[in-house]
């Protein structure tokens, strides 16, 4: 399992990198086509990234106009992490390289197959969550 997740990564990178967009720059903005608008503290806390590691993602993020800041009413200093309509088109772009990829690497198994091995990956996902909740 790690070695099919390792190498899904790195070759998702490299159909990625054309675009400009890094691996951790992807996995914020995935997240946030999730759940738009939550605070760069909750943002790091659940992508399980250091304020500051986070920080700087943000920071290229926004200087190419892909997500935006905004200071919350509550708090002005906590700031809440918004995708752009640009982020958004990137986010399109991201899952249409992405079904085109599973296509590729799901040549071979039929309607029935990958339905088991949905059902089969939810489980052992579901055991390692029971696990580390343990």
């Amino acid at each position: 399992m790690h070695d099919v997740s390792r190498l899904r990564r790195k070759v998702f990178d490299d159909v990625m990198k054309p675009v400009g967009v890094t691996r951790s720059q992807w996995w914020v903005m995935a997240h946030l086509s999730r759940h738009d608008g939550m605070s760069q503290s909750d943002l790091a806390e659940v992508l399980e990234l250091g304020r500051a590691a986070l920080g700087g993602l943000v920071d290229r993020l926004e200087a190419t106009e892909l997500v935006r800041r905004e200071s919350t009413p509550a708090d002005r200093r906590a700031k809440l992490v918004f995708l752009t309509d640009k982020g958004r088109g990137m986010i399109d772009t991201m899952r249409g390289q992405s079904d085109r990829m599973s296509e590729v690497i799901l040549a071979g198994l039929d309607h029935d197959d990958r339905l088991r091995l949905t059902e089969m990956l939810t489980t052992v996902k579901r055991n390692l969550l029971d696990y580390k909740n343990e």
